[in-house]
């Protein structure tokens, strides 16, 4: 299975600001040699933006290019809606870019691996796999 590597994952182990995690690491280093990362455009969009320096900008471009692009499409639009309101209806508050990850990873069976607890929330009421759930 591929797997939706979240912004929450990438950031500190790209911009090595905040340390990743022994095991995040572990599993994110694996994923990488096993090419099964899908990057998604709104992850891309985060990562890159917010990036001062022309040259670090297409270095960190140059690098996330590596990875196989998987756009939104307009079912992901929707879908992404409707997680918002199943949510909702719940009491669970999120952001429009956490439920399109969730559309995306519904709509093309992917797995998420996120160190963001938001995500652990949106699993009780969504049809999502978080990849420290998966077995394999």
């Amino acid at each position: 299975m591929r797997v939706i590597v979240d912004t929450s994952i990438w950031s500190p182990f790209l911009r090595r600001k905040h340390p990743i995690s022994a095991q995040n690491l572990q599993v994110l280093e694996q994923l990488i040699r096993e090419k099964r990362i899908q990057m998604l455009g709104i992850i891309k969009q985060e990562l890159l933006s917010g990036i001062k320096e022309q040259a670090q900008f297409e270095k960190l471009n140059d690098i996330l290019a590596g990875y196989p692009d998987l756009l939104a499409d307009s079912e992901d639009h929707i879908v992404a809606a409707q997680c918002y309101n199943t949510c909702r209806k719940k009491g669970v508050q999120g952001s429009t870019v956490d439920f399109l990850i969730c559309a995306q990873a519904v709509n093309h069976q992917l797995a998420i691996l996120t160190s963001d607890k938001d995500f652990q929330s949106y699993a009780k009421f969504l049809p999502i796999r978080l990849y420290s759930e998966e077995v394999e």
